[in-house]
């Protein structure tokens, strides 16, 4: 039996709900490049992936991925605490950096303790977890393995990691979330902020690209079909309260208007994932007061897998119908995992960033799992176009 996993609501008007959260900046970090404008670009015209042949000792099922090749933490962040990071965190933190650069908000000693982080993984960095539990089988006795190396082993690297750097005081957390990630941190973000607990948060979603997450899309597409290479990346978004924001004179990069997700049956050819998947829909368009014919774009989670893509897209046409542009971010980005839905999000507002005529267009978020996992965001979207947050 299908269940979907948060109730209903009435409909209200937009930007008004103590719910919407505002975007205030963000940082992106890609295949494609660091920045938004590097993300639209590959958008109009997506590029091949990479050649990653030489970046590991380790045998990989194909050598192209959307990856940053020649990215190194210390180019961005500096050699000063950064020499045993690996490439979860390092990718993470930098987006962090990005967008708070992005953003007008300021941290300071009299706000710190109000500003927090919300950091979505799959299950934090898999070749640091995987070397260093190889390392205790294979390394000389009695040390075995190399304690500085342990912290990276931990999911919550990244979030933390970040949380010292730029003096974030707030709550700290980590959402394993797998392609959900995204849209659980928002859920999350909106909860802490709802309930007193932080005035803003950095929240995004970080992804490397490793032989392990390698392997992990070629074992998907042996059961799911597609060839779309594997890909890597963080996005991180300044998200604050939407009615603070206005009340304050700033103009948001976005409101996140609703998230809705549900667990269904997996999908198949029964269809109960794709009108599980349409529930979630129905209800983000209803909690955020809008119909689907305001809706202009779906950012979807396709990527080649015929069965998943085709659930996601009936369930889609059923709800939204065949008018709004689909915006498939993944043959820009490749298959990300738990980063696809921080980089469908970074997608939008980069489009807008470019485009100003885009200016108070509303748009949807789409996302899946094959274990029946679903869900779906309503995002208002505005450029910079009368200078920044002004």
């Amino acid at each position: 039996m299908s269940t979907a996993t948060a109730p209903a609501a009435a409909a209200t008007t937009p930007g008004t709900r103590s719910t919407a959260l505002a975007i205030t900046g963000f940082g992106v970090l890609s295949g494609a490049g660091i920045g938004p404008e590097a993300l639209a670009a590959a958008l109009a015209a997506p590029a091949a992936p990479a050649d990653v042949s030489e970046m590991f000792e380790e045998e990989l099922p194909r050598n192209e991925a959307h990856a940053l090749v020649d990215f190194r933490v210390r180019d961005h962040l500096g050699r000063k605490g950064t020499s045993f990071f690996d490439r979860s965190t390092s990718l993470g933190m930098v987006a962090c950096k990005e967008a708070l650069a992005d953003s007008d908000l300021e941290i300071d000693d009299d706000n710190r303790a109000r500003i927090g982080i919300t950091l979505g993984t799959t299950a934090g960095s898999a070749k640091s977890t995987s070397d260093y539990s190889k390392d205790t089988f294979v390394q000389d006795r009695p040390y075995l393995v190399n304690p500085l190396l342990f912290p990276n082993a931990v999911m919550n690297c990244a979030a933390g990691q970040s949380g010292i750097k730029f003096g974030l005081q707030g709550p700290n957390a980590t959402i394993a979330g797998g392609p959900m990630a995204m849209l659980n941190v928002l859920r999350y973000t909106r909860n802490l902020i709802n309930c007193g607990y932080a005035d803003a948060l950095l929240a995004g979603a970080v992804e490397e690209f490793s032989p392990q997450e390698s392997w992990a899309v070629h074992y998907a597409q042996s059961v799911y079909g597609g060839d779309a290479a594997p890909g890597e990346g963080a996005a991180v978004f300044v998200v604050e309260n939407a009615e603070a924001v206005r009340a304050a004179g700033r103009t948001p990069d976005a409101e996140v208007l609703s998230v809705e997700v549900g667990v269904f049956d997996p999908p198949g050819p029964d269809g109960e994932f794709s009108r599980g998947l349409g529930l979630c829909i129905s209800r983000a368009l209803e909690r955020a007061g809008v119909t689907a014919a305001d809706i202009t774009t779906v950012a979807t989670a396709a990527n080649g897998m015929t069965l998943l893509d085709d659930a996601e897209e009936r369930a889609i046409g059923a709800i939204v119908g065949e008018g709004a542009q689909r915006l498939r971010v993944k043959e820009a980005t490749g298959e990300a995992f738990s980063a696809s839905g921080a980089f469908q999000l970074a997608a939008l507002l980069a489009r807008h960033r470019a485009e100003p005529a885009r200016d108070g267009e509303l748009s949807l978020i789409t996302t899946r799992s094959a274990e029946g996992a679903a869900g779906a965001a309503v995002v208002r979207g505005w450029s910079r176009a009368g200078g920044d947050h002004g």
